[in-house]
């Protein structure tokens, strides 16, 4: 496959994620971690600058709907990530466990 047929077909599988996100937030709202799952006082949090904002693959909840995306690392503590995904003109913050996460390779 060509370049062009390499684009079409990641342009289809990003479109294809975001009528999924869409379709889900329609059934219920984005969940994250509670301040007491984060436990932000005892642990620190990293913010990473865009540049070093790792590509990442993550289950997410919509309302009781999991659904995996593909987002970017904004932030973690030991034991969280703080991810950050678009869909259409929206973009979603959520703070999901570090287990639920994969890096995206690339």
């Amino acid at each position: 496959m060509g370049n062009s047929g390499r684009a079409l077909s990641a342009y289809n599988d990003m479109r294809s994620q975001h009528q999924a996100i869409e379709a889900a937030a329609r059934r219920g709202p984005l969940q994250s971690l509670s301040d007491r799952e984060l436990a932000l006082r005892e642990s620190a949090v990293t913010v990473y600058p865009h540049a070093l904002q790792r590509r990442v693959r993550a289950w997410v909840r919509f309302g009781p709907e999991a659904i995996r995306v593909e987002a970017k690392v904004v932030r973690s503590t030991p034991l969280a990530a703080g991810i950050e995904f678009r869909a259409g003109d929206r973009t979603y913050r959520c703070w999901v466990w570090g287990n639920a996460v994969q890096p995206v390779d690339g």
